[in-house]
């Protein structure tokens, strides 16, 4: 299996296109080549004349571990070109960052959910590359949560940086064919191209289109370790916007919730009677764990692990990460009816409205979970309308 940045690197004529022109190079510490050399790097080595770098979220490097944690700009320290941060002062573009390059190329390794802010960022790239007459391309590379759809779709007026477009929350698409969605979703007139992958297989196990045993999973972001924290993303994100903890001061953020004062046991078993056909396609494993940092720093939290890793019980079409999670909240909800579940914090330079909301696209979700007279059915109700709109309109944006 090729990566895009592998074919543009192999196959002269595509860079042909390239030559003579100023190329930037959008990026994070998962974009390396196939040998784990990173694309910077990889394309200023054959010959690619790159004037200029952006870092998305957490920083070029990676090094910024949580949440609104700003990277500034600074001069590459052997290459000597800017690097701009899309994630400090500015999160668009810059008329004065865009007049350094002709093209701009795109190597970010997504997790295929609508609140991963890479795929904001590749929405204000192409949008100020219409406004300034800049070429696109993006070198495709494997959605590790594979071709599912799960959620509600973000509602009008709910946009933010965790929320690009109208879509649920795990989409289905590569970066490559999401960008070919934005672009026609919000009419933008813009030069774009895709480096395709050869040999992605989304639908075949044991990866649903990561290559198991061919690429070293590099973290995109610090606390997205694996790629079973990849597909179980799309439901444990939503913990960012509870009080209980996501794991982050452990070793597998994100895998697991939990906190000091729920029994985790009960929550499994509240979760097992309320909506059983919600869970299957994984396992759900009472923990024990203590964050070094975050939010329950220092303190033995009782909590849960939703395993999707082991073959003999994943099913990638029965998984339902985003259900998972919320029916948690919901057991959690019945077996302490006054428990404070919901953050109230600035969550994403959203200041005004509660962190859970703005991760959802909007409060349908947290107004189930509050009901205390609604079943899954009623949830079901809800996203599954959703989901089903997005399947008929992503499939012409489907490349392989």
């Amino acid at each position: 299996m090729k990566f895009g940045i592998d074919r543009l690197l192999e196959e002269p004529s595509l860079r042909s296109a390239l030559e003579g022109k100023r190329v930037a190079l959008v990026a994070h510490p998962a974009s390396v080549t196939r040998d784990l050399t990173h694309s910077l790097d990889a394309l200023i080595a054959a010959g690619v004349n790159i004037t200029a770098a952006f870092g998305p979220q957490h920083g070029m490097k990676g090094d910024k571990q949580d949440n609104m944690v700003e990277s500034r700009d600074y001069n590459d320290p052997v290459y000597g070109m800017p690097v701009f941060s899309l994630y400090g002062d500015q999160r668009r573009p810059t008329g004065q960052m865009m007049s350094t390059f002709d093209v701009v190329l795109i190597d970010l390794q997504d997790l295929g959910c609508r609140i991963y802010t890479f795929i904001t960022t590749l929405l204000y790239v192409i949008e100020a590359a219409a406004a300034h007459g800049k070429e696109v391309w993006v070198l495709d590379r494997p959605n590790p949560a594979g071709r599912p759809v799960e959620g509600l779709s973000l509602r009008p007026g709910w946009e933010s940086f965790v929320g690009a477009g109208p879509m649920p929350m795990r989409h289905g698409l590569t970066l490559g064919e999401l960008g070919a969605w934005f672009i026609a979703h919000f009419k933008l007139n813009v030069a774009y191209r895709v480096i395709e992958m050869e040999g992605y297989r989304p639908n075949e196990a044991p990866g649903y289109g990561w290559p198991i045993g061919q690429r070293t999973w590099v973290n995109p972001s610090p606390n997205a370790p694996n790629l079973w924290m990849a597909r179980a993303y799309a439901g444990t994100v939503m913990v960012e916007g509870a009080t209980l903890s996501e794991g982050r001061g452990t070793t597998r953020p994100l895998e697991i919730f939990g906190a000091g004062d729920i029994n985790a046991a009960d929550v499994i078993r509240q979760m097992q009677a309320l909506a059983p056909h919600w869970l299957k396609g994984c396992r759900l494993r009472e923990i024990w764990f203590e964050p070094t940092f975050h939010k329950w720093e220092h303190e033995l939290c009782h909590g849960v692990q939703i395993h999707c890793e082991d073959p003999a019980f994943y099913d990638h079409d029965a998984f339902k990460p985003w259900r998972v999670q919320a029916l948690a909240f919901k057991a959690i909800r019945r077996l302490y009816p006054d428990y404070a579940l919901w953050r109230e914090f600035a969550y994403e330079y959203v200041f005004d409205k509660l962190a859970i909301d703005v991760i959802n696209g909007g409060p349908l979700l947290r107004e189930w979970v509050d009901d205390a007279n609604a079943a899954p059915g009623d949830l079901d109700a809800l996203a599954g309308p959703d989901e089903q709109a997005w399947l008929a309109e992503r499939a012409k944006y489907l490349l392989y």
